[in-house]
């Protein structure tokens, strides 16, 4: 088969799109169904994938964090089996009445939801995300054009043949999802450009490639999504609640958006939490970087982890590694500011006891999520009941947080009258 344009592919996206756009709910569900069904057999192809990609980013001296979010397992692959599933159970936001009403003038109003046309995406390192969009597109009624990283590029074309053979066995044009395979690089900017076919942009990856998205879309983009992402123990926090929060949230999957960077202590609490923290960051070969007063509680210790100095490009950075920041802190203003001036505006957390701070730092830390006495890594579209997301967005217009299927639709007014001309 000849291989299309980025042209070509982009009007194949559009054509298809309008019968997306008018299928019905079951339609839909039955591709999903195909997608986790076909993953699943082919779990041995894409895993097979994976490990020549991963090959070939070691080869390439890629970083560890972009090989572990890139690396699939069994596990993986289930999860993103299970997560077409997931999608396929939710309610179908095509055709929600969002408001009606009737007009002294005899018109009837209705505001409607409505796919948004055709959404293009650039990402980089982790494969599940040519599952999750495409399936999340799919329910929403939308076409979708992926362009995934040249480190993934083998496992997510794979992926890519996987999704447009079970969508074409359900009875939907397999156009409505377009991959573009070639990597070279001078395609994302001739995307970026076309706003006549492509309604929506989206990145997902580095803060070079969400910031240059920003500078070249013609079209509407999601750019945010950077994570600098604080947890503050305040005076009143239960420290053993703090401390597997905070470790959690550094080490349970430590590349990713929503994972801890910096650690806010409270001065009354430091002496007493500061020790077990570095022991816990010992075990778990945790970096510590330490601000002057925080260092001289931390210097003596015999801990096991490594501490050192911290200069100020620590804080305010996305470390998407073994390593966190730690600073501490008069009061939960002084936190605040410090959220205020280094947050990316992702997730940020206080554990306390003390109800009145809780809610101060809810109502004030500006972020997309923020959360009280839990770990900042449930910032996630499938941890919120949405299935999956497309992206975490940390715009404050359009959508914000996970975007789930309701977060890539839009709206219009459909009204029905009896005659009625304007005077």
């Amino acid at each position: 088969m000849t291989k299309l344009s980025l042209s070509e592919q982009a009007k194949a996206a559009s054509s298809a799109s309008g019968y997306l756009a008018t299928a019905t709910a079951e339609i839909k569900n039955t591709a999903l169904i195909a997608i986790a069904e076909a993953v699943e057999a082919n779990s041995t192809s894409i895993l097979d994938a994976n490990a020549e990609d991963l090959e070939n980013a070691k080869r390439d001296g890629m970083d560890f964090h972009i090989r572990d979010r890139m690396t699939l397992n069994g596990n993986r692959v289930q999860d993103m089996a299970d997560a077409a599933r997931s999608i396929s159970k939710l309610e179908d936001p095509i055709g929600e009445v969002l408001e009606q009403r009737n007009l002294p003038n005899g018109l009837h109003l209705e505001r409607v939801r409505v796919p948004i046309g055709v959404i293009g995406v650039i990402y980089e390192s982790r494969p599940n995300v040519t599952i999750d969009i495409a399936t999340l597109c799919l329910k929403s009624g939308n076409a979708v054009i992926l362009r995934g990283g040249k480190e993934c590029i083998l496992t997510n074309m794979t992926l890519a043949t996987i999704i447009k053979d079970a969508v074409e066995s359900a009875g939907i044009p397999s156009d409505i999802v377009q991959f573009i395979e070639s990597t070279d690089r001078a395609l994302v900017k001739e995307m970026l450009q076309m706003d006549e076919a492509i309604d929506l942009m989206i990145p997902r990856g580095s803060a070079e490639l969400v910031n240059f998205v920003g500078q070249n879309a013609r079209m509407p983009a999601i750019t945010g999504g950077i994570g600098v992402c604080h947890t503050y123990v305040d005076a009143d926090a239960d420290l053993d609640n703090a401390l597997e929060i905070v470790v959690n949230a550094k080490v349970q999957r430590p590349t990713v958006c929503n994972a801890l960077d910096t650690v806010l202590v409270h001065q009354a609490v430091a002496h007493n939490f500061l020790p077990k923290l570095a022991h816990e960051f010992g075990i778990q070969n945790v970096e510590l970087r330490a601000d002057s007063r925080a260092m001289s509680i931390l210097d003596a210790l015999a801990s096991g982890a490594e501490i050192k100095q911290a200069v100020s490009g620590d804080f305010g950075t996305e470390f998407l590694a073994l390593i966190a920041s730690v600073k501490i802190v008069d009061s939960i203003d002084e936190a605040l500011t410090h959220i205020s001036n280094y947050g990316s505006g992702h997730s940020e957390a206080i554990v306390s006891e003390n109800n009145e701070v809780i809610e101060r730092f809810l109502n004030e830390a500006d972020a997309s999520a923020v959360f009280a006495n839990a770990s900042t890594r449930f910032n996630d579209g499938g941890e919120f009941g949405l299935g999956a997301e497309v992206a975490i967005s940390t715009n404050k217009l359009h959508a914000r947080g996970p975007m789930g299927l309701k977060e890539i639709t839009s709206y219009k007014w459909k009204i029905r009258g009896q005659g009625q001309v304007r005077q």
